[in-house]
């Protein structure tokens, strides 16, 4: 009502007329649909070991004894959820009922049952339950996450600080958020209030559909600022499914890491393409080792479907069936290649990537006495000696060059290089020593200065970054 005084008084000092009913259109009312959606949603409330579990630092839930101030043996955690179907199944994210001794489900008519783990998903943070209800459910409806748009109005319902159903009101801020919580991030981000507890709670198109999980917030006080997050309807029909059917998801693998191209990756790779990721890793024996996908090979297509970025590539391996052989597409040296790969299990727990191809086997590296000084690229360079070795604490095995140096304005420091990673490729050929790095700048500066694509080891992790050529020479300091 406070609006629509607003709404109304704005156009009276702009000299408009509008009557209340068109107020009523302008400002409509929820209320009709909050009625049909409330009794899908319920509220979640279990209890742990106090003192025996450490709490978790990204659990979007309060407890009884922080309201309360009231000291309690058994910690009480306070979430959302919503049933999925006539059976009992209910949805909630998986750190509403992580380590929990017992689960109470929380109709909207207030009556309560106990709750049965079925499942869970740590990646996605998803969890299945069910109560045993004497009563009619009102299951969702799921709806289509693809088909929401940044600006599209959306409603979320859940149980903020286990004061029971609320609902509040927003639009679609963005979508594909990744907020580096697990391999699968897609979150869609919207400014409609979620506190704590509200975590597992539905997210609602204005057509009563469920597109989404609401997960996270942004906050630097522990409410609300206009920035949640929540899981994709989309991402997680495969998770339950999986769930229902086993209690626990098995994942498609083929063992490889990769990471996003920029311009300027495409660039030194003369790759005319505007979709893709880079290949940074391939694991040993795995499907894509075998079936002979290398490092800095370019993926751009899986069973023809165009990459648009690497988590969905990530969620296509992980939903196709397990034994299942797919196309994928490469550039490889800016050919196209199609590759036929065999879908394996993803291994409980993923070994540590050990490199299986770089783009030649590299021999030796080359002993050096000194580092020297790439003026071009800002950087101070050495073979990996025994004494680069101690002092940045590298395997004596390993192939390439050592930085030693990064100039504080040059484009390597502002790609986040630094002393102590090696470079193990430019250009996806292999660097046996110096010389290499000296005799790739030159040819880059007869190309009229484009950016070299440098393959990067640091500490366990591999990828691809593409470093310009300073423009003004100085001096690196040894």
């Amino acid at each position: 009502m406070m609006l629509k005084k607003i709404f109304l008084t704005s156009c009276l000092f702009l000299g408009l007329s509008i009557s209340s009913a068109q107020a009523q259109n302008v400002f409509p009312s929820f209320a009709d649909l909050v009625e049909k959606l409330m009794p899908s949603v319920v509220n979640i409330s279990t209890t742990h070991d106090a003192l025996a579990e450490e709490e978790s630092e990204n659990h979007i839930e309060t407890t009884v004894d922080s309201i309360f101030n009231a000291p309690i043996t058994n910690k009480v955690s306070l979430g959302s959820g919503f049933i999925i179907d006539n059976n009992g199944f209910i949805v909630t994210n998986n750190h509403v009922i992580d380590k929990a001794q017992s689960i109470t489900v929380t109709l909207a008519n207030n009556k309560s049952y106990e709750a049965k783990l079925i499942g869970k998903d740590a990646k996605t943070d998803i969890a299945l339950i069910k109560i045993e209800a004497k009563q009619p459910l009102f299951p969702v409806k799921f709806g289509d996450s693809d088909k929401i748009r940044v600006g599209d109005w959306i409603l979320a319902i859940g149980n903020p600080f286990g004061l029971g159903g609320s609902v509040t009101a927003g639009i679609v801020s963005a979508k594909s958020r990744d907020i580096e919580t697990g391999p699968y991030d897609n979150f869609i981000q919207t400014d409609a209030s979620i506190n704590q507890g509200s975590s597992g709670g539905p997210m609602f198109n204005m057509q009563g559909e469920l597109i989404g999980v609401n997960t996270a917030i942004f906050s630097t006080n522990g409410g609300s600022m206009g920035v949640g997050f929540a899981i994709p309807v989309n991402s997680i029909q495969f998770v339950i499914n999986q769930l229902k059917k086993s209690g626990r998801v098995e994942r498609g693998w083929i063992g490889i890491k990769m990471q996003a191209l920029d311009d300027e990756m495409l660039q030194s790779l003369n790759a005319d393409i505007l979709h893709g990721a880079i290949i940074t890793e391939v694991t040993e024996g795995s499907s894509a080792a075998k079936a002979g996908i290398k490092a800095g090979d370019i993926i751009y297509k899986f069973n023809h479907h165009m990459m648009d970025n690497t988590q969905n590539f990530s969620r296509m391996v992980a939903e196709t069936p397990i034994g299942t052989v797919v196309e994928i597409e490469i550039l490889r040296d800016n050919k196209p290649q199609i590759l036929n790969i065999k879908i394996e299990k993803m291994p409980e727990d993923v070994p540590e990537q050990k490199s299986a191809s770089s783009a030649i086997d590299l021999p030796q590296a080359i002993v050096e006495n000194s580092a020297t000084a790439i003026e071009d690229l800002g950087l101070g360079i050495s073979s990996i000696t025994a004494q680069m070795a101690d002092k940045y604490k590298l395997l004596s095995t390993e192939k390439g060059v050592v930085i030693t140096q990064v100039l504080a304005n040059g484009d390597s420091a502002q790609k986040g290089l630094k002393p102590g990673d090696i470079i193990v490729s430019i250009d996806k050929s292999p660097v046996i020593d110096v010389a290499d790095v000296q005799t790739h700048v030159t040819e880059a500066k007869r190309a009229h200065s484009k950016p070299l694509l440098l393959q990067i080891k640091s500490g366990e992790q591999i990828y691809f970054v593409a470093v310009k050529l300073n423009e003004e020479k100085e001096n690196v300091s040894r």
